[in-house]
């Protein structure tokens, strides 16, 4: 367990410039659009993920550091889609199956998206 809170170790973090309420929940949509494709690709059915008013106002009650967390998180995700969803379609163009490294893939998001939700419901403030 750490010694210091998180805030003075996120304290210069560009990822506090990302961890705007609004902006981490365009982001966490946006990332959930990949999803969607990646579910495609990977012979999945899309989840009926609804991101709107009742994740904005988890988000708003977060401490900042929770925040940057979700956010920096949420940033690797979208890099690790991106780059994902490339290769995969170069397989597709190719004429190649993509279900078992997309797959793959999904499960990596899976994971993140379960440490992002487990960081937004952890207690802003831990007693001591």
């Amino acid at each position: 367990m750490a010694t210091l809170p998180p805030e003075p170790i996120l304290s210069h973090s560009p990822a506090l410039d990302r961890a705007a309420p609004e902006v981490l929940a365009e982001a966490l949509v946006a990332l959930h659009g990949q999803a969607a494709t990646l579910a495609l690709l990977a012979r999945l059915a899309p989840e009926p993920v609804e991101i709107g008013g009742e994740l904005g106002a988890v988000i708003v009650r977060t401490a900042p550091w929770q925040r940057a967390i979700v956010a920096q998180t949420a940033a690797d995700c979208a890099a690790m889609m991106e780059s994902g969803l490339a290769a995969l379609g170069t397989l597709t163009r190719r004429g190649q199956d993509t279900s078992a490294p997309a797959l793959v893939l999904w499960r990596e998001f899976h994971a993140a998206r379960a440490a992002m939700v487990s960081v937004l419901q952890t207690p802003a403030t831990e007693p001591a």
